[in-house]
């Protein structure tokens, strides 16, 4: 079993950046499995192809845009997932849904995909999240390490776990 947790987003573009710190979090505060990847993603795309090949799970975090508050979490999966993929849900998006339909060409797609997001208050340019969406990234990642321990795999909590 391989999964991936890919935190994607521009750390430049205040709100943007929830992806990335989410998997600074879970890397500072879980000992991860040597089959689980954590990726910062940043605004990466097709160089991502490699890591993301014939996965079992693939966990996205990153801000989305849905129509919801701002600040709300959202869990996008299953059959939503194509839809989701469709609508340009964040600035960077392009790279992914490019790099998925080519592992799809190459008959690679993750066996189960979720994105795990939320709604942005401000994408204008910064280096500061609001406080708004900051307060949700241990959030995001309580819920990515709950869904990979749901599918057995074994991430354990540091002794001092960063808030």
């Amino acid at each position: 079993m391989r999964a991936v947790v890919l935190g994607i987003g521009n750390t430049i573009l205040t709100d943007e950046a929830a992806g990335v710190r989410a998997v600074e979090l879970l890397e500072q505060s879980y000992q991860v499995p040597e089959n689980v990847l954590v990726i910062d993603g940043g605004t990466s795309g097709m160089e991502m192809i490699e890591d993301l090949s014939d996965l079992d799970f693939l966990i996205v975090i990153d801000v989305v845009k849905t129509g919801a508050a701002p600040g709300t979490v959202v869990t996008i999966a299953g059959d939503e997932i194509p839809v989701f993929f469709r609508r340009k849900l964040s600035p960077h998006q392009i790279a992914l849904p490019d790099v998925l339909a080519s592992l799809e060409l190459l008959d690679s797609m993750p066996k189960e995909i979720m994105v795990l997001g939320v709604e942005p208050v401000s994408l204008e340019l910064g280096m500061e999240m609001t406080a708004t969406v900051a307060e949700k990234v241990p959030q995001l990642v309580d819920m990515a390490v709950a869904e990979l321990q749901q599918r057995g795999y074994g991430l354990r909590a540091l002794a001092q776990k960063v808030a």
